[in-house]
């Protein structure tokens, strides 16, 4: 506790900005903005506290820090900066590692629609952004089927001579064979552009004009056409729900829910009207009690719209008294931000729809989180880790480990108590290494992490093997584990409490001398040696410390969730060690899949503009192209991800 409360609040600036609380060993806990940091800063220091988390931060302060700033923006740009650099405890975290998709119309003379991650710029047309990859592909397919516009990469347009597939099943208008003139495709374009903007009846009235006049033209098959163009749309937007009467809508709908100690926030977003989908998150939460709800709101609002647009509406399920936030996003976005907390009419409808899908996401978490949490006890018990990893517990690795999302031991009679075993089941930390090449070439070797009860896919490395003799395995396990584990004076590392090793004897061994030449201890290491034709469930677990071998036989929850920590850890490298070689040779990786020759290899780059494209590409997308059985394009997908 800092020494001299009230000569340090006497001096505190009433400016806004930013404060940080700091612990005993310099680590920031948690980091606010304030409109006024004296007041806001005083009501931690306060007698009673309306939450047990905050009392438990409190008494861990030793210094705040305070960075004033000229607006309630700036705090709330420097706030977001500083969580998502800092990972403070006792803020609600929400990691969101990908910017959100956008549908993006291109600057040319017959523009080509695509699906966008990244920043935005004047030079296209931006649409969105949507709450997932799956919405923006949806409305891609929407204006392929509506208003015809090409999808191909630009290299690909300029180099076709006859109409594609696309143009065959009537999904674009071939403009890169000349079927539709620059003006008609650039009304087309405009068309869309109105529909993505929400003014469907402009649309819908156009379409009916176009129609109505081929017939009365006589052209009966270009009226056909309008007509289907007429029932897409109609389809579509009865599917969406449109609120036909207020298309203009620009919407987020966030739907916060606690349930059995998890928390989920649900957005859904609404633009011209139409309903694009959900985005379930779940945030990090020290202690996720019944009452957390409005200051997670609050903190989603923050995070949430500090680098991407936010509209004018915001419609939410909990209670929020923070009017400084609203004024400063406000500010930020350079127009007035509504929050409605008790929506009427489809408005109702769309926060009851988000709530509802909160649920059915938190009820799904609980229950995957429940199988992974019995695959880890399995394991813990197997390999008997109780004692270790209350040991790290106790010495306040396991906070450190999982960023503060491990409660700690307090400092009061209740501590004398056991840590919850589920605290200790998510500190456990395991990481894998694998080899894998070809015949010695473009050798890989990948360790892939496992903590807080799942694949922690930020944290996988991948060694590029050099200076040993091709194919020598050994060598390259070597390597890798010296590689992984070796300081040379860097920051500390995190060890894990088990280092699986997946090969024989030899491999294992190598492990072990690398382990010793380091002062490590070698009781860390598991073997996981293969079976009778490499089944899974039939492994063998090796330890190089001298005791027994152990064959826990199918089906064993924690021989599963070895077999799955293994099979990525192959996973990863052997999709490094092919993207290596291909670059090496110089070739495709479609060259190495059986059933692929040269002529289909250039109608599957040329229907999606590269091998990027292929990638891609979905099992339904490959069966588009001539040639490609359902079997053979579910091995493609399978042998490119």
């Amino acid at each position: 506790m800092i020494d001299d409360i009230a000569a340090f609040l006497k001096d505190l600036t009433t400016r806004p900005g930013v404060y940080r609380m700091i612990d005993a060993n310099g680590t920031v806990m948690y980091v606010g903005k304030a409109k006024n940091l004296k007041k806001r800063v005083s009501s931690y220091f306060q007698k009673t506290h309306a939450s047990p988390r905050t009392s438990h931060m409190v008494e861990r302060i030793v210094r705040v820090d305070v960075t004033p700033t000229r607006t309630e923006a700036e705090a709330l740009l420097l706030e977001n900066n500083l969580i998502k650099s800092l990972s403070p405890r006792y803020n609600i975290l929400f990691r969101d590692d990908k910017s959100y998709p956008y549908l993006r119309l291109t600057n040319h003379k017959y523009p080509r629609v695509a699906y966008y991650r990244g920043a935005v710029d004047k030079k296209s047309q931006f649409f969105g952004p949507f709450p997932n990859a799956w919405a923006v592909k949806e409305s891609i397919q929407v204006l392929q089927r509506v208003f015809l516009l090409r999808t191909c990469e630009d290299t690909v347009f300029a180099h076709r001579s006859r109409p594609c597939l696309q143009a065959q099943i009537q999904r674009c208008s071939a403009p890169c064979v000349n079927w539709i003139s620059p003006e008609d495709y650039a009304k087309d374009v405009e068309a869309a552009s109105r529909f993505l903007r929400g003014d469907h009846k402009a649309v819908l009235a156009t379409l009916e004009e176009k129609m109505l006049e081929a017939s009365g033209l006589l052209e009966f098959e270009k009226a056909a056409m309008y007509r289907n163009q007429l029932g897409a749309l109609g389809r579509v937007l009865q599917k969406q729900s449109v609120d036909t009467t207020g298309g203009d809508d620009d919407a987020d709908v966030i739907a916060v829910v606690i349930k059995g100690g998890a928390v989920c926030v649900n957005l859904a977003m609404v633009r011209g009207g139409r309903h694009l989908g959900d985005k379930p998150m779940f945030p990090s939460v020290a202690q996720a009690s019944e009452d957390i709800g409005p200051e997670v709101l609050e903190a989603f609002l923050s995070q949430a719209y500090v680098d991407r647009p936010i509209p004018n509406l915001l419609i939410v399920n909990q209670d929020l008294d923070a009017p400084e936030l609203l004024m400063a996003l406000s500010q930020q976005a350079g127009k007035k931000i509504n929050l409605i907390r008790q929506p009427q009419s489809d408005r109702r409808k769309w926060l009851d729809m988000a709530v509802d899908n909160a649920q059915i996401a938190i009820a799904r978490r609980i229950a995957e989180q429940g199988s992974a949490q019995f695959r880890t006890r399995a394991l813990v018990e197997t390999l008997g880790l109780e004692a270790r990893l209350e040991e790290a517990f106790q010495a306040g690795e396991a906070s450190r480990m999982l960023g503060g999302m491990v409660k700690e031991p307090q400092a009061d009679a209740a501590s004398d108590s056991a840590p919850e075993e589920i605290d200790l089941l998510a500190t456990l930390r395991v990481e894998c290494f694998d080899i894998s090449h070809t015949a010695g070439e473009a050798t890989q070797a990948s360790c892939v992490v496992f903590h807080n009860h799942d694949m922690q896919s930020r944290e996988y490395r991948r060694y590029n093997i050099e200076g040993i003799t091709p194919g020598d395995d050994y060598a390259a396990m070597r390597q890798a584990v010296m590689r992984r584990y070796q300081r040379e004076g860097k920051t500390p590392m995190v060890v894990p409490h088990v280092v699986l090793i997946d090969g024989g004897k030899g491999q294992i061994e190598v492990a072990r001398q690398v382990f010793e030449q380091l002062g490590m201890d070698i009781s860390l290491i598991v073997g996981v040696k293969k079976g009778e034709n490499r089944k899974v469930g039939l492994e063998t677990l090796v330890f190089p410390d001298g005791r027994p071998s152990l064959e826990l036989g199918p089906g064993h929850p924690a021989l599963m969730l070895i077999a799955q920590i293994r099979d990525e850890a192959h996973r990863f490298a052997i999709t490094g060690m092919r993207a290596k070689r291909a670059k090496a040779r110089q070739v495709s990786e479609l060259d190495e899949i059986e059933g692929i020759g040269a002529r289909r290899k250039q109608k599957l780059l040329t229907r999606f503009g590269g091998l990027r494209g292929v990638k891609a590409a979905s099992v339904e997308d490959l069966l588009t192209v001539e040639g490609i059985s359902k079997t053979l394009a579910e091995e493609i997908y399978r042998r490119l991800h």
